[in-house]
């Protein structure tokens, strides 16, 4: 791998963001997080709205000229609210599509072009393994996830001619800061208890498969979703 390689993380501040961002920065890439507060201790940590295509144009400009042009695009932010549907308001749909859908889409278009230019390429988006559970009230994030999932397969038809790859990885139910203060921990002990391998999730397990599909040996693998969460879910 070209040390020369820059890796573009969303949502890299804390959590399971910033675990795929001290990762690949230790297998040889030259980060970028971004969040909507530079991320503290990144040599390239930008601040952008990642849902405002200015802000992410200014962001990934930014990048390209402090870091250089974009290889690896790990799309990792995002939102998981609990709403009803009864109390679902379209507004509320569009915030959560905006963050958890609309951002990938905004990040990969500013990217893909360096991407292209280069002829080699990694898009890794977040998805979740909700998307294949019957979780209520959870509409519009599993809308969002759903379409994270379609927008990464046509990512791959699209953009496999140019040497660029695309795939996501769908977490279980990890254990962060965030997840904890909103998670009762009856839920993660029942989780682990579903799971064959039963111990609660934590960000490093969710590391290797990202640096292994921002890698030169992940070349032949595009338009995949990755389950990594214990073995509940099986595709």
């Amino acid at each position: 791998m070209s040390a020369s390689r820059v890796a573009v993380v969303t949502g890299a501040g804390a959590g399971i963001g910033r675990a795929y961002a001290e990762r690949l920065a230790a297998d040889g890439f030259t980060v970028a997080g971004v969040d909507l507060t530079a991320p503290d201790g990144f040599a390239h940590g930008f601040a952008a709205d990642v849902t405002d295509p200015a802000s992410v144009e200014a962001c990934v400009a930014a990048i390209t000229e402090t870091a250089g042009p974009p290889a690896v695009l790990v799309n990792n932010v995002g939102t998981y609210p609990v709403i009803k549907w009864d109390d679902l308001t379209l507004d509320e749909l569009r915030r959560v599509m905006a963050i958890n859908f609309e951002s990938a889409y905004l990040m990969c278009k500013a990217c893909v072009p360096a991407m292209r230019d280069a002829g080699w390429g990694r898009i890794i988006n977040v998805a979740s393994r909700t998307l294949w559970l019957a979780v209520p009230d959870m509409a519009a994030y599993l809308a969002a996830k759903g379409a994270v999932v379609g927008l990464t397969r046509s990512l791959a038809t699209d953009l496999g001619v140019h040497g660029i790859t695309a795939n996501v990885v769908a977490p279980g139910l990890t254990r962060t800061a965030t997840m904890e203060a909103s998670t009762p921990e009856a839920l993660f002990e029942m989780t682990r208890n579903m799971q064959p391998i039963k111990r609660t999730q934590e960000p490093a397990d969710l590391v290797g498969i990202v640096s292994f599909l921002a890698s030169d040996d992940a070349a032949y693998m595009t338009g995949q979703t990755v389950m990594v969460d214990g073995g509940l879910i099986r595709l």
